[in-house]
């Protein structure tokens, strides 16, 4: 069987994992997880890259850090992972749907500013598929408005946009290392700011609302409860899983570019047939994060899973749109027309996509596509 998805580990895991246990400092903020920091710091030019059990517990943060309040709402588009919307309904907000562009899958910048009204607080716009959303539209829009930006780029780890690291344009960035990513540490997440102010709170929401990480800097004689916040730091353990993955980082990076080039040129000749493949503005880099075909209607994506199924190979469609889900009508709501949301929903597939992929394995998921629909 050919899966869908196997998460990247490496013999340094089992090393890293066990020195952690051998230490008996098994909890957050240990070595391996001030190593990541670090690293992601110089990786993304950012002041505060702070560790976080899961990319949802860095979207929490961002919301607390906004200051969302029952009554306030945010834009976004449908066609995410609800937790996108759920760390703002946590905080008593109203998610905002808008629909997305049909070339990135991305927030549709141009359907924003109707979206606004004197409740908005916030734009979060989230980069599908590691291609990064149309920023400097949605940063300008931000300033007039006097919004925040807050990125969802949990697909979006070492993607760029006009060369600046995805995650790092808007107030707040929220990362996702769970085990269908780049880079894993089988759940995991990241919280990054440049904002001094939101960098200062953000230490303290993260650890439980106390101002700990000040005591243990000498900077107070006790330390007490502050603010609110929560448990986000996630044990040490999962720092060094997700060290070991850094430090072949690069090479994720360039293998999965290979295995979606290698996809892209193959599957050109489907055009005809109707199908269409991804494509990303020039100003993006993408990290190849997901390479996915849309089908011309849901009756054949549905054949064509079955399919590849029956020949051993996983093919996943992806989001179903929360404007339409049992709680995105009850907590949010949609602005404006949702027809590309709901066409890309109907037809999307995604293809087998990691870094242990093989060259042989890639080529059957390659021909068996090619042979389901030369007969359409």
């Amino acid at each position: 069987m050919i899966n869908f998805n196997v998460p990247v580990y490496t013999n340094k895991t089992i090393e890293y994992i066990s020195d952690v246990l051998k230490t008996g400092h098994t909890s957050g903020n240990g070595k391996y997880s001030k190593l990541c920091s670090e690293s992601f710091k110089e990786k993304l030019h950012c002041r505060t890259a702070a560790l976080v059990h899961s990319g949802t517990a860095a979207l929490e943060m961002a919301a607390i850090l906004a200051d969302i309040k029952s009554g306030d709402e945010v834009i976004m588009p449908s066609f995410t992972f609800c937790t996108t919307a759920n760390a703002f309904v946590m905080q008593g907000a109203t998610p905002v749907f808008v629909d997305i562009r049909a070339d990135t899958l991305n927030i549709d910048e141009n359907k924003i500013e109707a979206a606004i009204t004197p409740k908005t607080r916030a734009i979060v716009p989230m980069h599908y598929a590691g291609v990064g959303c149309e920023m400097d539209t949605i940063m300008d829009i931000a300033q007039r408005h006097k919004l925040l930006v807050i990125e969802d780029a949990a697909h979006a780890f070492d993607a760029y946009y006009k060369g600046k690291p995805l995650g790092t344009i808007g107030d707040m960035g929220c990362f996702s290392f769970h085990e269908t990513k780049n880079i894993t540490s089988g759940e995991g997440g990241l919280f990054v700011t440049n904002d001094e102010c939101l960098a200062e709170r953000a230490e303290i929401i993260r650890e439980k609302g106390t101002n700990r990480n000040k005591f243990i800097r000498g900077q107070v004689d006790k330390y007490t409860w502050v603010d609110k916040g929560s448990s986000y730091i996630p044990s040490d353990i999962i720092g060094a899983y997700l060290y070991s993955v850094l430090e072949i980082a690069d090479d994720i990076k360039k293998k999965r570019l290979h295995l979606w080039n290698n996809y892209h040129s193959s599957f050109a000749q489907l055009e005809e047939k109707g199908i269409i493949r991804p494509s990303f503005p020039s100003e993006c880099e993408p990290n190849a994060h997901i390479y996915y075909l849309r089908c011309p209607d849901l009756a054949s994506r549905t054949q064509y899973i079955d399919f590849m199924k029956s020949n051993g190979i996983l093919c996943v469609f992806h989001y179903i749109p929360l404007h339409s889900s049992v709680a995105g009508q009850k907590y949010g709501r949609a602005n404006g027309d949702m027809a590309v949301t709901n066409k890309v929903s109907d037809t999307l597939v995604r293809l087998p996509m990691y870094y242990n992929l093989s060259e042989d394995a890639q080529t059957k998921v390659i021909d068996k596509t090619i042979e389901f629909w030369s007969k359409r």
